[in-house]
């Protein structure tokens, strides 16, 4: 799609941008951010997928069984050493045996019920993973023409992506370890409680310093991973854009200067991961030496409490087997509030994707459904501005007459690009309407509207299939037989033929098989078999050879006969054998006649007549 065209430096310029990322013409031009905090991201992003908490109290159930099993070695050793080995009788091996037989199969119910904690968990974090990606696609695919173009490719496609790659990476591991370890926080601190209070307490002064200084260092990771995730994007927009200009690249001799482009953004990517990681990895050993100072404290106070008589051998070692799977929990602080954080801000990226609201809107099933044939189409005091711009259109009344065939001229920046996207509702204007058949376009179902309203772009896109399958994309039902009859109506059955293998002839990705000429035959083949009834072609005959365009001429001729169609005209022939000619200037239609009428008529449709003459001759 060709980049937005801006009118002349005459033109009145457009009020200043309002509130948000809006201008006055209510378009958005960047993506939202969201400014919730970290619970709150958290929140709507689970909301967005309600498949993460489906049957979460089941899930929920096997963990708790999973973290107690955790407890059973500890609390088997006291009783072994207490009971079975310290005994008032002496050693009893029945009753050890029966302990550890008792042990062995709580601890295989503890597996099981760790395996399907783990299954039901990555199952819930798949589904609802896959349902944010759907709608963070789709959202794409709503916003504004204007949004998409103010975003880098690769960095928008990166949201989608790799930020919810790195959502998935904490769902599956840092929510299960934070599942576990806050069970087995609480299910540890219970039992060494029954123990030993006091040692309890003990171990807890310990380790609060350490929650507080996770709980600041929260706060400046939230901002380091959020750099991270921007700076990710950012280097695939980088790498993205590189690959796919390599040949403009190459043409210009412009390797070093791109391949430093890239060495930069990679460079502030490794910047901004280093920064997060040491502000994570500040934790560790905080924690290690909290976790040797709680041991210490346990052990000389253990001590003094079991000579005192209120502590056996056996409470102390199980105190201290548990006083482990206390310390794991904090260990692994560091490794979950990483990925915490990484996940908030990939999921900060996402929701600024679905807040950021598109500007056309589907009115669904309150849309019209407009009964087939030539279409009737009238601007009445269209008016429309970039956002920050001048205006680009001034006052558009016109109207399109049914089954005639449209040229619309101008110099480079007059409106023209922007005329046709309104008539196909790409865009939706600032002031004024847009009417097909006497119904306003923001009252027709989108799925009216596309299948009447059909646009070939000025660069026909093709996707990495085979031409028939790109043909096929208006109208997955058609057959082949209904595609080659399709080619031959259009005059292109001599093309089609000298290709090797028809219409199984792979075209590349992006159509990079084929010349660009024939790239723009397939679009048009692509639109006959779509029969619209309004047919908008955009440079449809640009930079092409004069072999091709005779062909692109000649299919022209066969799909507008009986349809309404309205062409951007930077060819003589197109404007000569139009119906009518639109003539464009500083975003006003300034001539409106027959191309007889106006060549002889001094104005600007002479002036340009006379340069394709001249550049023809």
């Amino acid at each position: 799609m060709s980049a937005p065209t801006r009118p002349r430096e005459e033109t009145r310029t457009a009020p200043a941008a309002q509130q948000g990322p809006r201008a006055d013409t209510g378009v958005p031009v960047g993506l939202a951010r969201s400014r919730d905090g970290a619970l709150g991201t958290l929140k709507r992003g689970i909301k967005l997928s309600p498949e993460f908490t489906k049957g979460l109290w089941l899930t929920l159930a096997f963990a708790s069984v999973a973290t107690v099993g955790k407890v059973i070695v500890p609390s088997a050793l006291q009783q072994i050493i207490d009971n079975g080995l310290s005994g008032p009788d002496g050693p009893d091996l029945g009753f050890v045996t029966r302990m550890v037989a008792v042990s062995a199969v709580l601890l295989v119910i503890t597996m099981i019920c760790s395996y399907l904690m783990n299954l039901r968990l990555y199952r819930a974090t798949e589904s609802g993973l896959a349902t944010l990606r759907r709608k963070a696609f789709r959202h794409v695919h709503d916003l504004s023409v204007l949004t998409q173009n103010s975003e880098r490719k690769g960095a928008l496609v990166s949201r989608v992506t790799a930020d919810v790659d790195q959502i998935s990476m904490f769902m599956q591991w840092g929510g299960l370890l934070l599942i576990v370890s806050g069970g087995q926080l609480v299910i540890a601190t219970a039992l060494m409680a029954v123990y030993s209070w006091q040692l309890t307490i003990v171990v807890w002064l310990c380790f609060l310093p350490l929650l507080f200084g996770v709980r600041w260092l929260q706060k400046l990771l939230s901002k380091a991973y959020l750099q991270v995730r921007e700076r990710t994007g950012d280097m695939l927009g980088a790498v993205g854009e590189a690959v796919m200009g390599a040949s403009v690249i190459r043409a210009h001799g412009t390797e070093r200067r791109t391949a430093q482009r890239i060495d930069d953004s990679v460079l502030a990517t490794r910047s901004a991961q280093v920064k997060a990681q040491r502000l994570s990895m500040a934790v560790s050993p905080f924690a290690e030496m909290v976790a040797a100072l709680g041991n210490t404290a346990v052990v000389l106070v253990g001590v003094w409490l079991g000579i005192d008589g209120g502590l056996t051998a056996g409470q102390l070692i199980a105190f201290l087997f548990l006083m482990t799977l206390f310390v794991q929990p904090m260990m692994m602080a560091t490794e979950i509030f990483n990925e915490a954080q990484n996940a908030i801000a990939g999921w900060r990226r996402v929701l600024g994707v679905l807040d950021t609201a598109p500007d056309i809107a589907d009115p669904g099933e309150a849309g019209k459904v407009l009964p087939r044939g030539p279409v009737r189409v009238d601007f009445e005091g269209v008016t429309y501005s970039y956002p920050d711009g001048p205006v680009v259109l001034d006052g558009i009344d016109v109207e399109l007459v049914p089954g005639t065939r449209i040229a619309v001229v101008g110099e480079t920046g007059s409106g023209k690009t922007t005329f046709v996207k309104l008539l196909a509702r790409l865009m939706d204007p600032a002031e004024g309407t847009v009417r097909l058949d006497g119904v306003d376009l923001k009252e027709v179902a989108f799925s009216s509207l596309r299948s009447r309203v059909v646009m070939v772009p000025q660069e026909g896109f093709l996707f990495d299939s085979s031409l028939g399958d790109n043909i096929r994309f208006a109208r997955p039902e058609s057959t082949d037989a209904e595609l080659e009859a399709a080619v031959t109506e259009l005059g292109l059955h001599e093309w089609l033929d000298s290709l090797a293998h028809g219409l199984d002839t792979p075209v590349g990705q992006r159509g990079e098989s084929l010349s660009a000429g024939e790239r723009q035959l397939v679009a048009l083949v692509r639109a006959y078999i779509a029969d619209p009834d309004l047919l908008v072609l955009d440079e449809a005959t640009s930079a092409v050879d004069p072999h091709t365009e005779m062909r692109i001429q000649r299919a022209l001729e066969h799909l507008t006969r009986g349809r309404t169609s309205v062409a951007i005209a930077h060819r003589l022939s197109t404007a000569e054998d139009a119906d009518r000619v639109l003539v464009f200037d500083a975003g006003k239609i300034v001539q409106n006649g027959s191309h007889g009428e106006l060549v002889d008529e001094p104005g600007v449709y002479a002036d340009l007549h006379a340069s394709w003459v001249r550049s023809s001759a």
